[in-house]
């Protein structure tokens, strides 16, 4: 593994020239960056539960959750120990690595904070890592989580920061930073990414994986979605993105954030296994398995273990150290740092 070096100062036109390239040039590029830090062959296999549906404040113009739209979900309570951990139990069966767990919630209350680590500590005891998304942190909050057992805290700045406006009006662009901030403060890994093929132009494209990439640590995780559109919701009739046009996308982000793990999140379904293909060779590392993300469809397990042993991918292996559950390949890529709605938000009620 070669120690590909990272930047922190991307601009504008440089990540644009990167969309620019002729595709095979690109993914060329994507995959030998890849290839340098990564198992090329190895997927981490994540499954997203929603411990909390529905009824959340937010106007993300995306989420079914967001209680202000007719979508057909209903608002749930926080699901009890028991119930998340037999679906944790049965996610590792499956061949999970990561358990991830979303609430739609603007942000936990105080009184949240304790029922929740409860949860990831029984989780976190099953041997799994574990990953929360519950919005916006109070004071203290990510620290509680971490000293719970929690590895990852998931919270995307969805996409550009002058295309944001134009998707949700309800939280500030500088909102998700801080909680960002909070949550590398405490020591916590990030799963950070955005979603694409929600109108915006490519530049906005360019402009959300250049805020990513210039984050003060590069997200351990990078989950990119494709728009999952769905009715009742503002982007019900949002025209589909050209699937090439993601893949570039996915290329992108891995040449920008070379020891980051990429995530081919949401909108798997709606994606042939030829696009999928492309996709991993263009970098994807990881995936959500599972018949659901939160609210929305996903590609079944059988049908993914049959996916991998036609492209020759097995799981990426974690390790136990320390009392800490986590991939292998994250460890020196932390090291070189310090020198889920169907469409992961990461606001709570997400992906």
């Amino acid at each position: 593994m070669t120690a590909t070096p990272t930047r922190h100062d991307w601009t504008r036109d440089e990540v644009l020239a990167l969309f620019d390239l002729p595709f095979n040039d690109l993914l060329y590029r994507a995959h030998t960056v890849h290839q340098e830090n990564h198992d090329s062959n190895a997927v981490q296999v994540s499954t997203l539960l929603s411990i909390k549906t529905g009824g959340c404040p937010e106007d993300c113009a995306y989420c079914p959750q967001a209680a202000r739209y007719d979508t057909g979900v209903q608002a749930q309570k926080l699901m009890e120990i028991d119930d998340v951990l037999a679906r944790a139990k049965a996610a590792k069966a499956a061949g999970a690595s990561r358990f991830c767990m979303g609430a739609a919630w603007r942000g936990p209350k105080d009184r949240d904070i304790p029922k929740v680590a409860a949860i990831v500590s029984a989780v976190k005891g099953l041997g799994l890592e574990t990953c929360a998304t519950l919005g916006l942190l109070g004071d203290g909050h990510a620290q509680a989580l971490k000293d719970a057992g929690l590895d990852y805290y998931n919270h995307n700045i969805d996409t550009a920061p002058e295309f944001y406006g134009e998707i949700i009006h309800t939280r500030e662009y500088q909102d998700r930073l801080e909680t960002l901030g909070q949550v590398r403060d405490a020591g916590l890994k990030t799963c950070c990414g955005g979603i694409v093929g929600m109108g915006e132009t490519r530049e906005q494209r360019a402009g959300l994986l250049q805020a990513l990439a210039n984050l003060p640590e590069h997200p351990q995780s990078v989950p990119i979605n494709q728009l999952v559109p769905v009715p009742g919701t503002p982007l019900a009739n949002t025209d589909k993105l050209d699937p090439f046009e993601f893949v570039r996308a996915i290329a992108v982000a891995r040449i920008l954030m070379p020891r980051s793990i990429v995530r081919l999140s949401a909108g798997r379904q709606q994606m042939d296994d030829a696009v999928q293909a492309l996709c991993f060779f263009a970098g994807a590392g990881s995936i959500f398995a599972g018949d659901k993300l939160l609210t929305t469809g996903n590609p079944d397990v059988a049908h993914d273990h049959a996916l991998f042993r036609r492209l020759d991918l097995h799981p990426l292996d974690v390790v136990e150290t320390s009392g800490t559950v986590h991939a292998d390949i994250l460890d020196s890529a932390s090291a070189d740092e310090a020198a889920c709605c169907g469409n992961s938000c990461g606001c709570g009620a997400a992906a």
